[in-house]
């Protein structure tokens, strides 16, 4: 089962606004009517019902939106581009992969339809009109289109289910799964038998829900082995765990804390779930000779216990009956926990300031607004470049290196313009 994958993603570019004049016969001083380019298209993480897993992206490629078209003449704007749109799994996390391992979530999509912007496209950059002024009305300047956003994602699959039956492996959980549902896992008799959750739905004429069998655990889980992560991601959402041991084991009730020890280890949450313990297998005969000594040992360890037989089924109605109980308090407690969010709005600046720093004897100027008009603009043209002189300017640019300590004589470079001060 593929349920969880690493991609890259990256936005459009934003096209590029053109240098153009108007030159129609019998329109004097026709004046500048350079275009703006079009926004590139954002990557959209988007859920579909029809999606189970992660199979799609097993590739692990690069998936990029289309970019923005360029500006055309007479004030013609380019066209956006193309948004993509990838289609994910219900209950599908999406995180930023850092680089030192601390992965940020950007994404809970636990809904059907749900989606989210995971990635913006880059502005269209700016036509020559919007550089005409009373003192240049022959605008030579023009800007580059600004880059889309780049990400490097962790798409990661944690199912969505009311009750997740847990345990040591090969304790009967798919023959549990099977006996209360119509699901039909894979039974055998060695463990490991599931390598992936699989639901099913419990249902009477009254009620219904969703339960999912969790793969087996082992010993050191937390740290990721055996089926390690991949058993534990999927009890996070659980409402209800349905904590199966075998009646077979020399100690069921050691098996069942060190359980609830992996879980704790992984995930404190977890630790804190309403569970149901049902001692399996009771059609054995060595092991309903001791079901007294069974029960009296989890009653010491303050644990309640159902008997079932996941083979005859024997039990296993009560026992979902409870679980459905268990679910309506739970789901009643939660709701009366929530708490409308307080909305905070964190307004980021409309343009970012200009900084200058030294590298060996030449001073860089930064400031991403100002390099894109550079990138857009033909240095090579003197009066182009004359202009743009002029317009960094007025905003700023000379000031900046000024305090800087800059010197007549000195190297100064700002994106792919360098000149001397």
């Amino acid at each position: 089962m593929f349920d969880k994958v690493e991609i890259k993603v990256k936005a459009g570019r934003g096209g590029g606004g053109v240098v153009s004049f108007r030159r129609e016969k019998f329109v004097p001083f026709g004046g500048p009517d350079g275009g703006d380019g079009g926004r590139g298209g954002a990557v959209i993480i988007k859920v579909d019902a029809g999606v189970s897993s992660f199979i799609l992206f097993r590739q692990g490629k690069l998936y990029q939106a289309g970019d923005g078209g360029n500006g055309q003449v007479k004030k013609k704007h380019g066209r956006a581009g193309a948004a993509l749109v990838l289609a994910v799994p219900v209950g599908t996390v999406v995180s930023n992969k850092g680089q030192l391992g601390d992965d940020t979530v950007l994404a809970d999509l636990s809904q059907p339809g749900q989606s989210v912007v995971i990635a913006r496209g880059g502005r269209g950059g700016l036509g020559n009109t919007h550089f005409a002024s009373s003192t240049n009305q022959v605008p030579q300047i023009a800007q580059k289109g600004e880059a889309g956003e780049e990400k490097s994602l962790i798409l990661e699959l944690k199912l969505i289910a009311d009750a997740g039956i847990i345990g040591y492996p090969n304790v009967g959980k798919s023959s549990l799964l099977a006996a209360a549902s119509a699901a039909k896992p894979k039974i055998a008799s060695y463990p490991f038998t599931t390598l992936g959750p699989i639901l099913g739905v419990v249902e009477t004429s009254q009620w219904s829900f969703v339960v999912a069998e969790i793969p087996g655990l082992i010993a050191d889980a937390y740290l990721g082995r055996g089926l390690g992560h991949d058993f534990l991601r999927h009890v996070v959402r659980t409402k209800v765990l349905l904590h199966l041991v075998d009646g077979s084991s020399t100690s069921p009730v050691e098996d069942m804390l060190r359980v609830n020890n992996e879980l704790s280890l992984f995930d404190s949450a977890l630790a804190q779930k309403p569970q149901l313990v049902a001692v399996n297998k009771i059609d054995l005969p060595q092991v309903r000779a001791r079901l007294a000594e069974i029960e009296g040992a989890f009653a010491c360890a303050g644990t309640g216990v159902h008997f079932i037989s996941a083979a005859t089924g024997e039990g296993v109605s009560e026992l979902m009956a409870k679980a459905f109980e268990v679910l309506g308090q739970v789901t009643v407690e939660k709701e009366a926990s929530k708490k409308v969010p307080v909305k905070v709005f964190r307004p980021k600046p409309r343009r970012a300031g200009v900084s200058v720093h030294k590298e060996g004897d030449t001073f860089v100027v930064v400031t991403p607004e100002l390099e894109r008009i550079v990138a857009g603009t033909d240095v090579r043209d003197l009066e182009a470049r004359r202009q743009l002189l002029g317009w960094l300017t007025r905003a700023g640019v000379s000031w900046a290196l000024k305090k800087a300590g800059v010197k007549p004589g000195d190297r100064v470079r700002l994106g792919e313009l360098e000149w001397e001060w």
